[in-house]
């Protein structure tokens, strides 16, 4: 949980489409510059992976007619994390419980199991007074980039 007050925040409404998806990526990586974190670092890849896959879900999954998603992005220096938050206004169309077995030969369900293996923890909650908020924290430090 962060624990830093007044830590860095950054939030941004985008429209509920794959571009809208892209450009929350970019946002992103674009605030971890900002916050001294080059692109090509660990933190910053790993928060585009994780804020690309749920605002992906969020499009393809949570998606309500002329309703967008956001993403809220929060750094604590304290705990050493990057917290990404990406909401949309579907309540009943929640994420599972545990991180989704998929087969090899599966086209799809892929994307939670990613955001597991990189984030230190995430998980959903609802959101008033409407929707839910799907979360995950980064490590300041972790896994290199491919």
């Amino acid at each position: 949980m962060l624990t830093e007050p007044l830590a860095p925040t950054a939030a941004a409404q985008f429209p509920s489409s794959p571009h809208g998806a892209l450009l929350a990526r970019r946002f992103a990586v674009r605030c971890l510059e900002g916050w001294g974190h080059p692109p090509a670092s660990d933190v910053s890849c790993a928060i585009a992976l994780v804020v690309g896959e749920l605002a992906s879900n969020a499009v393809r999954h949570g998606r309500v007619p002329g309703r967008d998603f956001g993403v809220r992005l929060m750094l604590d220096r304290t705990a050493g994390l990057v917290r990404a938050e990406v909401a949309d206004a579907a309540a009943d169309k929640r994420p599972p419980l545990a991180t989704p077995v998929t087969p090899p030969e599966g086209e799809s369900g892929r994307g939670l199991l990613l955001v597991d293996v990189l984030a230190e923890r995430w998980g959903w909650e609802p959101r008033e007074p409407v929707g839910k908020t799907v979360w995950a924290e980064c490590a300041l430090e972790g896994t290199s980039c491919p």
